[in-house]
Formats: C-alpha cells, sequence, structure tokens
C-alpha cells in the first residue's frame, strides 16, 4: 500500500540521515594530557609545604598581554586528610595581598587531581617533582595545557630549568609562551577581606 511504502521510504531517509551525521563527527581524539607521564608513587605529605611559582608555559591570551604585570605568587600545600590537596595561593593584586582557596582532588590515578571550578573544571596533575627542591605541574581546562614550574627557594638550578623547558617542548610550546615571575615581593598571608574561595 501507499501507507506503507510512505513508512519505508521515511524509515530509509532517517536512516541514511543517521548514517550521514555519523560519518559527520569522528572520534574526539585523544587529548595529549592524557599522555603525560605522572610522577610515580606520589607522596602527599612529602609535597606539603611553601611552593613559589617560578615559571608557566601557556597559549593564554591574558597571560600574553600582561605578563608584564606578573605578580610574585607563592602556594601553601596542605594534605591532612591524604586524599587531597589543599592549596592556598598568595598574590598581590592592585597592591594588595589575597588568598585564593581551592581544593585538589584525588582521582583515580596517583599525582592527578581535579579542581572544581566556576563553571568548568580544571585537570590537575603532578608530572615530576624531587618534593626537596621543585615540582613540574600540569593544568588542562577546555583541552588548553598550562605547565607550571614550582621551587621550594625563589629561584631553581639550570638542570630544574631544563626538565621545565624539556617538557615546555613536548607540548609543541616555545619560550615564546613561557615566562618568569617575579622572585621578590611574595605575600607571606592575608587579612579575612582578602580571601577568595577558588571553587563553586
Amino acid at each position: 500500500t501507499m501507507a506503507s511504502t510512505a513508512s519505508i521510504l521515511l524509515f530509509m531517509l532517517l536512516a541514511w540521515l543517521a548514517h550521514g551525521q555519523r560519518q559527520r563527527r569522528p572520534p574526539t581524539p585523544e587529548s595529549p594530557f592524557e599522555k603525560i607521564k605522572l610522577q610515580k608513587n606520589f607522596d602527599f605529605q612529602q609535597f606539603s609545604g611553601k611552593w613559589f611559582l617560578v615559571g608557566v608555559a601557556s597559549r593564554c591570551d591574558y597571560l600574553r598581554e600582561y605578563n608584564h604585570q606578573l605578580e610574585a605568587t607563592a602556594m601553601a600545600v596542605s594534605a591532612s586528610d591524604g586524599t587531597s590537596l589543599a592549596i592556598s595561593t598568595f598574590r598581590k593584586l592592585d597592591g594588595v595581598c589575597w588568598e585564593i582557596k581551592q581544593q585538589y582532588r584525588s582521582t583515580k590515578a596517583q599525582g592527578r587531581f581535579l579542581l572544581r571550578g566556576r563553571g568548568s573544571n580544571v585537570d590537575v596533575l603532578v608530572g615530576e617533582t624531587d618534593y626537596s627542591s621543585y615540582a613540574i605541574m600540569y593544568y588542562q581546562k577546555h583541552r588548553k595545557i598550562s605547565i607550571k614550574l614550582y621551587g621550594r627557594s625563589v629561584r631553581v638550578s639550570d638542570a630544574i630549568m631544563g626538565k621545565f623547558e624539556q617538557r615546555v617542548t613536548e607540548l609543541n610550546m616555545s619560550e615564546d609562551f613561557t615566562y618568569y615571575f617575579p622572585t621578590y615581593g611574595f605575600c607571606e598571608s592575608a587579612d579575612q577581606f582578602h580571601l577568595l574561595d577558588g571553587e563553586a
């Protein structure tokens, strides 16, 4: 009958459209973030304490435009519960010291964390650290990756700087996207009126 013929034609048309949609949607390629090697046997307690931000490699437009305004930045890490990292970042904004509190929540992979942010989450992983002098950390948001070099002191050795630059090169970034932070003017604390919660 005409009704059954129309039904068959409609079914074939829908199947063809669905097939076309499948053809136009290739699988999402694996992010380079998934291929980054993690620090083996990450130790929460050894990682705790104070770290100074030495350098950042990122394609962030804001960093590129305002890198001349970078402020000395320090990070205090606490791992009291052994399953997450409590982070307090201290930096100046318009000459005033601020404290930004964040919680890096553990994932199934050791040394990999999730930071819940306003609007979108950030994947964080510790790529390499000796706990006593340096840590190289990766941050991914909207599939864009940044690399940060932290030191237990405001300056790190040439060998450690070389490790950081090698990691930057592995992600196809150049020195044009690498920014180094001041080694003076750090905030030791912030008052209760200059405290930000870095989570939603």
